[in-house]
């Protein structure tokens, strides 16, 4: 069985980092999904999909896969770019500008 350790990303709906600070330990799939002929549901029979585990930390994470026997793989996090420039939203409509605003 193979499992995924990843510090998930913020959505697009985000501004904050919520719900990005936990480490996750997701489980790969065991096997194909089926497509039911009748109502053409997906479905499967592994339901360790379904699991998805939180830890405070990677190390804690990779510490339960190595005691339960799980083998893994870690995705390091992309940090966020900090390129804020002077002067925010605002200094579109300053006065002072060097070149005129326009749509």
């Amino acid at each position: 069985m193979r499992a995924r350790i990843y510090q998930p990303a913020r959505n697009a709906m985000q501004s904050g980092q919520g719900k990005t600070k936990q480490w996750h330990l997701d489980y790969a799939p065991a096997s194909a999904r089926d497509i039911d002929p009748l109502m053409g549901w997906t479905s499967s029979h592994d339901t360790q999909t379904q699991v998805r585990l939180k830890f405070d930390s990677k190390e804690h994470a990779i510490a339960y896969a190595k005691e339960h026997g799980i083998e893994y793989v870690v995705q390091e996090p992309h940090k966020r770019q900090h390129n804020v420039r002077a002067g925010g939203y605002g200094e579109n409509f300053a006065t002072n500008r060097r070149a005129p605003w326009t749509h």
